[in-house]
């Protein structure tokens, strides 16, 4: 018979036994058992029947492999998931877990960190409490609790989710920030959506804004045409990892302000970048330089020297390298995730940490 449990974490304590049931994306579960978190499987994305089926199974596996009783249920803070009405549909105390505060607790409880973390989240997207979208969040974690201390400067997301397979749209909200939204059609000329996309900015329509991180990796792919139109979410930013050679810093690329990180000089740069190549190292160069500024800022007054790097964005090689050596040169403990995931598939572990200590 096969297992349920494809990961075992070891936790830094004895917790009551809870069970965590992931986000929509590359959903996992997990459940604590003593001193210890069983994750499943990844079961995918939770869109279709077969891969809800697979989690509800999941679910029902893992908890009677574990042999326990859980006491809560914990979910994200998202209300349509497939995976948070599960959770409310269990005769069990639930706790919504927003999802950048779970990112920073799922690194937090790999490394066995109790105290505070210094959280810094980066992914396409999580709701945040005022149903906000969140992605590019600077956060202070202590297990059950976080506070935000900063978040990358808002951009608009026109047409919503479209956005994050379509990088010319984030491309194009970066151009209309820039006070150059009349140049949107013509960039973008092949594409026929392009024609009325300025307009829709100016009148704000389906154009919410997002501080996401992923949607930000959009915008410098579209301005330096790098898969304007992509198969799939991430699909663009990886292939602009994958042109790096060098990093190279823009000294002037950002604004930091009262803890929002602006990197809009950087994408102006990016906008008249012919060479996609040295685009690509200027925009994970002048990130990397940016956020250990970022979270310098921060680091002296929060009380840790950890700094946990979640959420998807940190599968980027080359950012989850470059900062972690700059922290680690600023005299401060980074934290990345290895024996699970940073993105959504590890979310599970963090949910279930926070639910834990709650």
């Amino acid at each position: 018979m096969t297992s349920a449990i494809a990961q075992i974490v070891a936790l830094p304590c004895e917790v009551p036994p809870v069970l965590a049931v992931g986000a929509f994306l590359k959903n996992a579960v997990c459940v604590t058992r003593g001193a210890e978190a069983l994750i499943s499987a990844v079961h995918g994305d939770l869109g279709t029947p077969d891969s809800i089926a697979a989690f509800e199974a999941s679910v029902e596996a893992l908890v009677d492999e574990a042999g326990v009783v859980p006491v809560r249920v914990a979910h994200d803070l998202h209300p349509d998931f497939h995976s948070t009405r599960y959770a409310l549909s269990l005769d069990l105390p639930h706790i919504a877990v927003q999802h950048h505060h779970a990112h920073a607790a799922s690194v937090a409880a790999e490394h066995g960190i109790e105290g505070p973390v210094i959280g810094v989240s980066l992914d396409g997207f999580g709701l945040g409490p005022g149903n906000q979208s969140w992605g590019g969040e600077l956060l202070l974690v202590e297990g059950a609790h976080y506070r935000r201390l900063g978040h990358l400067a808002l951009l608009p997301q026109p047409g919503g989710d479209r956005a994050a397979r379509e990088p010319w749209r984030m491309a194009a909200a970066a151009l209309h920030r820039l006070g150059r939204g009349a140049e949107i059609a013509g960039r973008f000329k092949d594409i026929p959506a392009a024609a009325m996309l300025g307009q829709m900015l100016d009148k704000r329509l389906n154009s919410p804004d997002t501080s996401s991180a992923g949607r930000l990796f959009d915008a410098a792919c579209g301005l330096l045409g790098v898969l304007p139109v992509a198969e799939f979410e991430g699909q663009a930013p990886m292939a602009l990892e994958a042109l790096v050679t060098r990093p190279e810093v823009l000294p002037t690329g950002w604004i930091l302000q009262d803890g929002v990180l602006d990197l809009l000089p950087l994408l102006a740069c990016l906008a008249h970048c012919a060479d996609p190549v040295r685009g690509a190292n200027l925009f994970h160069g002048t990130l990397v330089e940016a956020m250990a500024q970022w979270i310098a800022e921060v680091a002296g007054t929060a009380g840790t020297p950890y700094v946990t790097l979640g959420g998807g964005c940190f599968l980027n090689r080359v950012l989850t390298a470059g900062l972690v050596e700059k922290l680690m040169a600023m005299g401060l403990r980074p934290l990345t995730a290895a024996k699970v995931s940073p993105g959504d598939a590890g979310l599970s572990l963090g949910q279930a940490w926070v639910a834990a200590l709650s």
